[in-house]
């Protein structure tokens, strides 16, 4: 059986970061939640309220013979602008800033080395603002925040929001996509 390794990601609305990861070749699972924060248990609705620290977060579980966390961050990356804080495009607050919760120092090294070659590269116009935090616990959304995009495609949001995104993803990331 092949090891498994978890990434935890916050980059903005995890409809987005969800439905993104889960065509990732080398992905096994992609959960919605929240990390980050000092309330235990939050509500969706409480996470919004922008008073428990919280961000919405996603756990990419992966194969690292398939994918390497290296990868899955240069996704990251290009999928989420990390480059404004606590937003992402109309999204505000807290719960939506950019940030990678390491799980172990590797997963912090190679996160520092990604974001110092980014920068020294000068890929954005603008500072990475994108923190690099120990994970501590990640609490799972509800049931409805689950497989948003798939089950409701026809949303506003989903139309406007999600699925320009997916379109470039897919363009860009082509070679990284489950056959």
């Amino acid at each position: 059986m092949p090891k498994e390794e978890i990434a935890t990601l916050a980059g903005g609305c995890f409809w987005c970061m969800e439905t993104i990861f889960k065509e990732v070749h080398g992905v096994q699972q992609v959960i919605s939640g929240y990390t980050g924060g000092h309330k235990e248990k939050p509500t969706y609705e409480q996470v919004c309220s922008d008073n428990t620290g919280h961000a919405e977060a996603i756990q990419v579980t992966f194969f690292p013979d398939e994918l390497s966390f290296r990868d899955i961050l240069e996704i990251f990356f290009t999928v989420h602008d990390p480059t404004t804080l606590n937003r992402q495009g109309n999204d505000v607050g807290s719960q939506y800033r950019s940030a990678i919760f390491y799980h172990n120092e590797a997963q912090k090294e190679i996160a520092e080395k990604v974001i110092a070659d980014m920068t020294k590269q000068k890929l954005y116009p603008n500072p990475i603002v994108t923190q690099i935090k120990p994970f501590k616990i990640f609490y799972s959304a509800e049931d409805y925040h689950r497989d948003y995009f798939e089950q409701h495609p026809e949303n506003t949001y989903c139309q406007i929001v999600i699925s320009p995104k997916l379109k470039k993803f897919r363009q860009k990331w082509a070679m990284k996509l489950k056959k």
